[in-house]
C-alpha cells in the first residue's frame, strides 16, 4: 500500500463513522415524522442529499492525492439536483418524492459502486460496493412504490439505516486493514 492510500484510510474511516451516526439519527427523525409530508419531513428529505454533498466534498479533498475524484464530484452534482428535486416534488406529494429519491438512489448508488471498486486496494471497500449495488435496487423499488396505493416515506428511513450500517462496517474494516498494513510494514 502506498503512502497516499494509507493516508486516505483514516480520513475515510472518520467520514464513514460520521455518515453512520448521521444516518441513524436522520432515519429516526424521518420515521417519527413520516406519517405525512409536513415541513419537518420535507426538511429532513432535503437535508439528507445536502449532507451527502458535504460528505462527497470531504471525501474528494481527502482522496485528491490518491487518484481521480471525478466520480465524487459527479455525486456532488447529482445530490444537489436531488435536494432541489425533492424540494420541488414535495409539493406534489409522497409519490413524487419517492420518484425523485429513487432516481437519486439509483444514480448515487452507481457512483458509490464505481468509487468502491476503484478503491478496492485500500481495503474496507466491499461494504461500499455492496451498498452501492443495493442502493440501485432500493432506488428502483422506491420508483415502483410511488405508483402504488399507500406509498410511504418510512422505507426511505430503513434505506438510510441500512446505508449507515454499511458505512459502519466499512469504517471498521478500514481500521482492520490499516492495522494489518502497519503490522506488515513494522510500524505498529
Amino acid at each position: 500500500m502506498s503512502t497516499a492510500p494509507s493516508a486516505l484510510a483514516p480520513s475515510l474511516r472518520r467520514l464513514y463513522f460520521t455518515r453512520f451516526a448521521f444516518a441513524l439519527v436522520w432515519a429516526a427523525l424521518l420515521i417519527a415524522t413520516a406519517s405525512d409530508l409536513g415541513p419537518a419531513a420535507v426538511t429532513l428529505l432535503v437535508l439528507y442529499p445536502l449532507f451527502d454533498v458535504a460528505a462527497a466534498i470531504v471525501d474528494a479533498r481527502a482522496a485528491k492525492a490518491t487518484g481521480s475524484v471525478l466520480a465524487l464530484y459527479v455525486n456532488v452534482a447529482v445530490s444537489l439536483l436531488a435536494a432541489a428535486g425533492v424540494a420541488v416534488a414535495a409539493a406534489s406529494g409522497i409519490p413524487g418524492v419517492l420518484r425523485v429519491w429513487g432516481s437519486w438512489a439509483v444514480v448515487s448508488g452507481l457512483v458509490q459502486l464505481a468509487v468502491g471498486i476503484s478503491r478496492r486496494g485500500l481495503g474496507g471497500q466491499w461494504p461500499m460496493i455492496l451498498s452501492g449495488a443495493l442502493s440501485v435496487v432500493a432506488g428502483t423499488s422506491f420508483i415502483l412504490q410511488a405508483g402504488r396505493d399507500g406509498a410511504s416515506l418510512v422505507t426511505i428511513g430503513g434505506y438510510a439505516v441500512l446505508g449507515g450500517i454499511f458505512f459502519l462496517v466499512s469504517a471498521l474494516r478500514l481500521g482492520t486493514a490499516a492495522r494489518k498494513a502497519g503490522l506488515s510494514a513494522g510500524t505498529v
